[in-house]
């Protein structure tokens, strides 16, 4: 099940890119940030009170709220970037560099959460690294 979350992850991915450089024309970076935000706010939301998952918010542990919170820095802080970088060049571009994210996650998850590091992620991470070069050079 976890497969078809990841693909639609990466579909609405690519639609957002898509969509962000049309949208992005003439509005400030920051602006569209935000308002993109909140749209993604609403959604979560919803999502929490359709599933009624609300409840669980008492039972966040102090650890989980810390390292979520920098977590949300973290993505504002990848969004805000991410959108100015769409602004002043080209999505074709833009787009490979971000997704050396999987290269940096993965060498991360290594090096703080100690997942195995595998030839076969070795060699995922040159082709990644090698494939962004090639289509931002």
């Amino acid at each position: 099940m976890w497969l078809w979350f990841a693909i639609g992850s990466a579909v609405f991915a690519a639609l957002t890119s898509i969509l962000a450089k049309i949208g992005i024309d003439g509005v400030n970076s920051n602006l569209a940030t935000a308002i993109r935000t909140i749209v993604v706010l609403a959604m979560a939301w919803g999502m929490v009170f359709l599933t009624d998952a609300q409840t669980g918010i008492t039972g966040i542990s102090k650890k989980s709220w810390i390292f979520l919170i920098l977590s949300g820095f973290a993505t504002g802080a990848s969004w805000l970037c991410y959108y100015k970088a769409l602004q002043l060049g080209e999505a074709s571009k833009v787009v490979p560099i971000d997704k050396l994210s999987v290269v940096l996650t993965l060498v991360m998850a290594f090096l703080f959460l100690h997942e195995k590091f595998t030839a076969k992620s070795a060699i995922g991470c040159a082709l990644i690294g090698i494939g962004t070069l090639l289509t931002v050079i």
